[in-house]
């Protein structure tokens, strides 16, 4: 599974959000294009309180004061995601980062602001602080 549909199969639950990624490019256009056979499968996905599932994950972490709202590998942490700057590079790769992967501050806030919107375009409902 990639490293992408881990996120949004800690966010979303289940196995119908293991297929999220795959489909997530095609989800935006299948409900306002056709609402005949694709849109089945984008239409289950309900909004999903982001900021409330992440908060209650980073609240398990006893002692650690995560900042997920702003940070992609708190955000990792906090979902129990390997963080580590292999699997940050890994994750770049897969969204399609274009910048140096050995500037990680750069990699890092550009992996956090991508990881976010995709949860937004496939059904994520996140505060207004952190949409992008």
């Amino acid at each position: 599974m990639s490293i992408f549909g881990k996120i949004m199969g800690a966010i979303f639950g289940g196995p119908s959000a293991s297929a999220a990624p795959a489909g997530g490019a095609a989800s935006p256009s299948a409900p306002a294009g056709t609402p005949g056979a694709s849109a089945p499968a984008a239409a289950p996905m309900p909004a999903v309180d982001v900021a409330a599932i992440v908060d209650k994950a980073a609240a398990a972490h006893k002692g650690e004061k995560l900042e997920w709202r702003t940070s992609i590998v708190d955000l990792m942490k906090a979902l129990d995601i390997d963080s580590s700057l292999a699997a940050r590079k890994d994750l770049a790769k897969e969204l399609g980062y274009s910048g140096d992967m050995n500037d990680s501050a750069s990699m890092n806030v550009w992996l956090h602001k991508q990881v976010m919107s995709k949860l937004a375009a496939n059904g994520g409902k996140l505060p207004p602080e952190i949409k992008h």
